[in-house]
C-alpha cells in the first residue's frame, strides 16, 4: 500500500497536518495561512497535477523563468503544456479529478463539523478515505495547545553563539548529576 504522508505526520508528532489540491485555491490558501501562523511542526501535503502549473508570463515558477535563472544539472528538452486543473466542491463531498495523463483521483473534502483536534479520529478518517480510494482534504489534525520544540527545550531568545560559556556549558555539578542518572 502507498505511504500516507498525512497519517505518517500525525503518527510522528506533527501538530498541524493538512492536505489540499493545488486546483482548490480557496482551501489551499486558507491552509497555507493557518500553517504559517502555527507554532509547531507543520506538514502540508499539496496534490499538484503537473510541473507546468504556474507556467505563465511573469511567474517566477514558470518554465521560461526557471530556464533563464537556472544552473541545470541536466538538459531538459521537453516540458509538455497542460491546462490548469481546478475544482470547487462543498465540504463533506467528494470530487473525482481526471489528471493530465488520464489517471483519476477522488478528493474528499472534510465536513464542516469534523474535529481536527481528535488525533485518533484523524488517523481513522485517513485510513477510511484511503480504503475507499479517496484523498481527505482540509485541516486533518491540529494540536493547538502543545508547546513547540523551542519551548520544550527551554531555548533562550538570544542567539547561542553570543552567550558566554558559563550560560551554555553545564557546570561540574550538573555533569555529575547527569552521569549519576545514567548509572
Amino acid at each position: 500500500p502507498p505511504i500516507d504522508t498525512c497519517a505518517l505526520a500525525v503518527e510522528l508528532g506533527a501538530t498541524f497536518v493538512g492536505r489540499s489540491f493545488s486546483g482548490d485555491k480557496k482551501q489551499l490558501l486558507a491552509l497555507l495561512k493557518a500553517a504559517l501562523a502555527h507554532r509547531g511542526t507543520v506538514m502540508l501535503d499539496v496534490i499538484s497535477p503537473c510541473v507546468t502549473f504556474n507556467d505563465h508570463e511573469g511567474s517566477t515558477k514558470s518554465y521560461a523563468y526557471a530556464k533563464d535563472h537556472d544552473d541545470p544539472l541536466e538538459e531538459v528538452t521537453f516540458v509538455p503544456f497542460f491546462e490548469d486543473i481546478t475544482v470547487d466542491y462543498e465540504p463533506g463531498t467528494a470530487q473525482e479529478v481526471t489528471m493530465h495523463d488520464g489517471s483519476k483521483l477522488v478528493l474528499k473534502k472534510l465536513e464542516q463539523d469534523y474535529d481536527p483536534t481528535d488525533k485518533i479520529g484523524a488517523l481513522k478518517r485517513l485510513h477510511e478515505t484511503a480504503r475507499r480510494g479517496e484523498f481527505a482534504t482540509g485541516l486533518i489534525y491540529i494540536e493547538p495547545d502543545r508547546d513547540d520544540f523551542l519551548e520544550l527545550l527551554n531555548v533562550v531568545d538570544e542567539p547561542l553563539a553570543t552567550l558566554p560559556l558559563d550560560r551554555v556549558r553545564p557546570g561540574r555539578e550538573a555533569l555529575d548529576e547527569i552521569m549519576e542518572s545514567l548509572r
